[in-house]
């Protein structure tokens, strides 16, 4: 079993990334989510109700990011120096708020002026705790960036051929691996091999994890990321093979539990 992928989200629910190496932080890969659009309530703008963000292509470099998207001005916007923390949530319905940095207002007004609405841009200096401890069967403590829930998620290649060949059956179009957003991507492995290794040690080259259970996918799943059109598919297909108490999922979550870098084609060992 091989690392065949590696993908980062600077600004969460925007465009992917791709990279041949990446560095692994506690709170997850280097750059992974570590920016979020908020509304005015302070709540995370995602894909779930804006399929216009798969269009802000951000592109990180050394002390800050690059906006970019079509029609639309490239902004250099600087990570926060300083200034007054703001009070936000991954969602409506998340209990913990998370202090954040606000990016600016040349920021805000390029992200209010993308998305047409009100809209500000928020940068996580320093990652914390945003599920309440006992949330979760693993709990990540301050280890995670804006990401939903965990640190990474991880798909394997074999599990994306066995869903598209029950879409094949379905009469249904592919999906690529993109519409499931993982940071990492794993080749080798049977289909659904990583319903076992939920929590369970693992090793990607020399950086150990935690896995953390499985991910329960949501609408984002349905949502072409190159053009932003939303089917019904694969949820629709995912609900008929792979629904578990009501939950459908696909990939693994991992926490990681050393730091290091790992790099595409290191050996995936599951250990424990």
């Amino acid at each position: 079993m091989r690392l065949s992928a590696i993908h980062t989200y600077p600004v969460k629910g925007c465009r992917r990334r791709d990279h041949d190496v990446a560095r692994v932080e506690p709170w997850g890969l280097a750059g992974d989510r570590r920016w979020m659009i908020v509304g005015g309530n302070g709540v995370g703008v995602t894909q779930r109700e804006t399929t216009r963000l798969v269009a802000l292509d951000a592109v990180p470099h050394d002390g800050g990011l690059l906006l970019r998207a079509e029609g639309h001005a490239d902004l250099a916007v600087p990570e926060p120096a300083g200034g007054e923390p703001v009070a936000v949530r991954t969602f409506r319905n998340r209990k913990v708020p998370v202090p954040a940095l606000p990016g600016g207002p040349a920021a805000d007004a390029w992200v209010s002026g993308f998305l047409g609405r009100d809209a500000r841009l928020v940068w996580l200096a320093r990652p914390t705790r945003h599920i309440p401890s006992g949330d979760r069967e693993h709990d990540t403590g301050d280890q995670v960036s804006f990401a939903d829930a965990y640190p990474l998620l991880l798909a394997t290649t074999a599990s994306l051929d066995t869903l598209n060949g029950w879409l094949a059956e379905a009469g249904e179009e592919p999906v690529p691996m993109a519409r499931f957003r993982p940071n990492l991507v794993v080749e080798g492995a049977p289909a659904w091999a990583e319903d076992d290794w939920a929590g369970r040690p693992l090793r990607v080259g020399g950086v150990r994890f935690r896995a953390a259970g499985p991910c329960v996918r949501c609408v984002v799943t349905t949502t072409d990321q190159d053009t932003g059109v939303r089917g019904k598919e694969p949820l629709r297909t995912l609900g008929r093979y792979r629904n578990v108490r009501q939950k459908l999922l696909f990939g693994l979550h991992l926490v990681p539990t050393a730091s290091g870098s790992v790099t595409v084609g290191d050996e995936l060992t599951v250990e424990g």
